[in-house]
């Protein structure tokens, strides 16, 4: 095992975590008779990250069940390397409560969870960690694994071409043939909108948040009683929303009806919440599906991928692929209902299913409607995504009403089985993911579809799946009532006079009621904009200066100035692109600070993830180039096309 080979892993979260693990998987295979040191960089915990690590509230949880969280690969996976099944975090947890070693309230959690619970981050911490360390343990024994538990500041080449990674603390830098940056997401400093709303905030004493992870921000500056407008109706906003009112002393209790009611601390300010659709994501789903599991994909599947990168044009998300989702939604939704509710239908599946291929999509609702008695039972789209489209109030109030009878129908539909086809179509939206990461690591996507058609998908994939837990809903409707949260509407407007005549404040509307709600406070509830020129990251910030790091760039529609995407530009091999366009053969990055973030932190079991497909993809990538070591270029790459098509 003379002459080691070595790798450093920026970044110890949820995907340094799994580039480690399909590492250690497919070096029997691929790198045996030869010493790997694997090093991993992070000052935040091995396995967990910054997201995930146990130092923030607990009071804060995931928005997946137990039973939906795992860092193991299953026969789902088609991947190349070995599969290694290993415990989903509700597994975990009935293994850890033979020999309990956390504080009183862990222990307690561990003991009363289920497969259906939502964990709070502080256990989803513990697993990622147990996760993480079984990997170190498990790994091969020509294997080193080495942790430094501090920031890496700056990556730079040696005359040899292999790389040098200095530390924050350590005065001798890490020396590796290959390294891979898992950074997860960038903090970085506000940029654009947020900067000049930051100086108009600073000039006039008003109190601004821009857009920041929410355990990390500082709410101290949002006294008890202040206005506060809140732009943001995510996952982000619940964080908010629970540590500026149960955090500070308010409890909740529940009425002889089982309904929450809230009792204020007196220390909550009043949040005044809105945005473009203007109510908040659906609520989780917790229930089991009735019938068999959808055979997905059944429209968008590998052909259909194949037809589309054949197209001798730029793919359209619009036109081309939204159609393929929309019917796979459909495929996931009736498949359950009919097999698994099939008093309510008036077809057999068997004779219903062709319809799905051969109607066009403006003739399937009627043709749905023949065979699908109750409306309840027919999925609507685009009603499901904007439910206050086209509505009007005659007064704040009246939208206050609507809103809370929405909130509870949503929950009410959500909590029961007898509706579980919205389960068969979150499972497509699940299945989508594996084709659509495809076609957007092909860079065939059009310029228009990725600025405009994906984030409108993604941000339709968080609302229908990616809800905050029932009980979360539960307290907002809660908070509504006490008048510690007030909703402003649809398509919220934020406008900022500084004007003689009017005083300085930030001001916010909604075209669908009467009436302005002014405030001497804002926050962003979203979460940071990527951006490489703004990242907080010293890393980041010294590659990106040096031109050793590109910004993915799209060429705008109408021919002017190229468009920044705030990520950084990586191959489809996930290798760094300089600023000339050349793709570095020792430098990968990988997540949602790069071009090919299409995969989340971690999985849900036996859904064929992308994220194990891409760890498994380049963790073989490298293992085969350093057991061949003269394979590794020690000059950058040729020139790789980094503007779309």
């Amino acid at each position: 095992m003379n002459n080691p080979a070595t790798v450093v892993i920026i970044g110890a979260g949820p995907r340094g975590a799994g580039l480690l693990e399909r590492l250690c998987a497919n070096a029997p295979e691929l790198f045996s008779g030869r010493r790997l040191d694997v090093h991993l960089v992070d000052p935040y915990p091995f396995g967990a990250g910054r997201i995930w690590r146990s130092d923030q509230s607990p009071l804060l949880w995931a928005n997946s069940m137990a039973a939906d969280t795992t860092m193991f690969t299953d026969d789902s996976c088609t991947i190349d390397g070995p599969i290694v099944p290993g415990p989903d975090l509700a597994e975990w947890a009935a293994g850890e409560r033979e020999s309990p070693i956390r504080n009183d309230r862990l222990n307690a959690e561990l003991r009363s969870l289920t497969g259906a619970s939502f964990p709070t981050r502080q256990l989803v911490n513990d697993y990622l960690a147990s996760t993480f360390w079984r990997t170190v343990h498990t790994a091969p024994a020509n294997i080193g694994i080495h942790v430094h538990s501090e920031r890496a500041l700056d990556l730079t080449e040696l005359p040899d071409g292999r790389q040098q990674v200095e530390l924050e603390h350590s005065r001798t830098p890490l020396v590796a043939d290959i390294v891979l940056l898992a950074l997860g997401h960038l903090p970085s400093r506000p940029l654009g909108e947020s900067a000049e709303i930051a100086e108009f905030a600073d000039r006039h004493g008003l109190t601004y948040l821009a857009e920041d992870y929410t355990a990390d921000a500082d709410l101290s500056r949002f006294g008890p009683g202040d206005d506060v407008i809140v732009r943001g109706f995510g996952l982000v906003f619940i964080d908010l929303m629970v540590l500026l009112t149960e955090a500070r002393g308010g409890t909740y209790r529940e009425d002889d009806n089982g309904r929450l009611v809230y009792q204020p601390s007196g220390r909550e300010p009043r949040l005044h919440v809105g945005s473009r659709r203007g109510i908040p994501y659906r609520s989780k789903l917790t229930y089991p599906l009735a019938g068999p599991r959808p055979p997905h994909p059944r429209f968008f599947d590998a052909a259909a991928v194949d037809r589309l990168l054949a197209l001798p044009r730029a793919i359209d998300v619009q036109a081309d692929v939204w159609p393929l989702i929309v019917r796979e939604i459909l495929f996931g939704y009736y498949h359950e209902l009919f097999l698994g509710h099939p008093d309510r239908i008036r077809l057999p599946w068997a004779e219903f299913e062709p319809t799905l291929a051969e109607s066009t999509l403006t003739e399937l609702p009627d043709r749905v409607a023949a065979v699908v008695p109750d409306p309840a039972d027919r999925l609507d789209l685009d009603a499901f995504d904007r439910p206050l489209r086209g509505q009007s109030f005659g007064n704040t109030n009246e939208l206050q009403t609507w809103l809370r009878a929405h909130i509870s129908a949503d929950l009410a539909r959500r909590g029961d089985q007898h509706f579980s086809a919205d389960l068969g179509a979150f499972g497509a939206l699940l299945a989508v993911l594996v084709p659509l990461s495809r076609l957007m690591s092909s860079g065939r996507i059009s310029v228009h579809s990725q600025l405009v058609d994906l984030p409108r998908f993604f941000g339709f994939f968080s609302y229908f799946a990616s809800g905050p837990p029932p009980r979360r809903l539960r307290e907002l409707l809660a908070l509504s009532e006490a008048g510690v949260v007030r909703f402003l509407g649809p398509d919220a407007e934020l406008r900022t006079p500084s004007g003689s005549t009017e005083e300085p404040r930030f001001v916010a509307s909604s075209p669908a009621v009467p009436g302005e709600t002014p405030a001497r406070a804002l926050i962003e509830a979203r979460v940071p904009r990527t951006t490489l020129s703004g990242s907080a990251d010293p890393l980041v910030l010294s590659l990106f200066t040096r031109g050793e790091l590109a910004e993915q760039e799209l060429s705008a529609p109408d021919g002017g100035a190229a468009i920044g995407t705030g990520r950084v530009l990586v191959t489809p091999d996930f290798r760094i692109l300089d600023t000339a366009g050349r793709a570095h053969p020792r430098r990968y990055a990988f997540g949602a600070w790069t071009s090919a973030a299409t995969a989340a932190a971690f999985s849900r079991p036996r859904t064929n993830s992308p994220f194990f497909q891409q760890n498994d993809a380049a963790a073989r990538d490298i293992l085969k180039l350093l057991q061949q070591p003269t394979a590794i270029p020690t000059v950058l790459c040729q020139e790789f096309d980094q503007r779309a098509s």
